[in-house]
């Protein structure tokens, strides 16, 4: 109860809250992106289970944030891995609802938010450590905060993709946007770039998200079917 009355508390919990929703977008986008395939009711279930399983993830990896810190080349390795889940994102479904079993495409929706979540959460993460000051209980109650916003805004976004493709394609191109900056942000890469590292970290940036945005762009070209050919008296 004196923790509730301590001023120190509230303050930290608020930054807690404000560093979660300040990512809140990119897993709102990731989420929505999971999903869109799914039926309706599967489509919740898949926001609820994904988010779920990466919060118990992020308070996982937050409870051992100085092992974090050591491992040489982590966030490449993140930036790497968010790439292929934003390959995976924009491809478009391209096939019928009889042909793939509701509870393994739930199963994959899951597993794509959980890996996209703790490669973009890095920052996130040591951030939130640094705010709770190994807190755990104080970070388990600001990512419960947050979490209702990004299980509401995936969902939103998930009907506007419904209707309209080319927000899949801005989606995953910025992810790839993200994962340039992650590459980049990685202390090993910086070094080994030295005075050049502040411009290949915009190029870079700026590449990848134009080739995803292409890239979903292209596929979805390619998997609209073109009118039938005409027969020949």
């Amino acid at each position: 109860m004196g923790m509730l009355l301590d001023p120190e508390f509230w303050a930290r919990l608020a930054s807690i809250v404000i560093i979660d929703l300040s990512l809140a977008g990119d897993n709102a986008l990731v989420i929505a992106l999971a999903v869109r395939s799914l039926p309706r009711r599967e489509q919740w279930l898949g926001r609820i289970w994904g988010t779920a399983a990466a919060v118990a993830l992020r308070l996982l990896f937050i409870a051992v944030v100085s092992a974090l810190l050591t491992i040489p080349l982590l966030r490449v390795i993140g930036g790497l891995l968010l790439l292929w889940v934003a390959v995976k994102l924009v491809r478009p479904g391209g096939h019928e609802e009889g042909d793939v079993r509701h509870g393994a495409s739930l199963r994959q929706a899951v597993w794509i938010i959980v890996v996209a979540d703790v490669t973009m959460s890095l920052d996130n993460v040591l951030a939130v450590a640094a705010a709770a000051h190994g807190d755990l209980i104080l970070v388990a109650v600001g990512i419960m905060l947050s979490l209702p916003i990004v299980v509401w805004g995936s969902g939103f976004l998930a009907r506007l993709m419904a209707r309209y493709a080319w927000i899949i394609w801005v989606g995953g191109g910025i992810l790839g946007y993200v994962a340039g900056e992650m590459i980049m942000e990685d202390p090993v890469v910086r070094s080994w770039l030295g005075e050049h590292a502040e411009t290949v970290d915009d190029v870079l940036s700026l590449i990848l998200a134009a080739a995803l945005t292409l890239l979903g762009w292209w596929l979805a070209r390619a998997a609209t079917p073109g009118p039938p050919a005409r027969r020949e008296a």
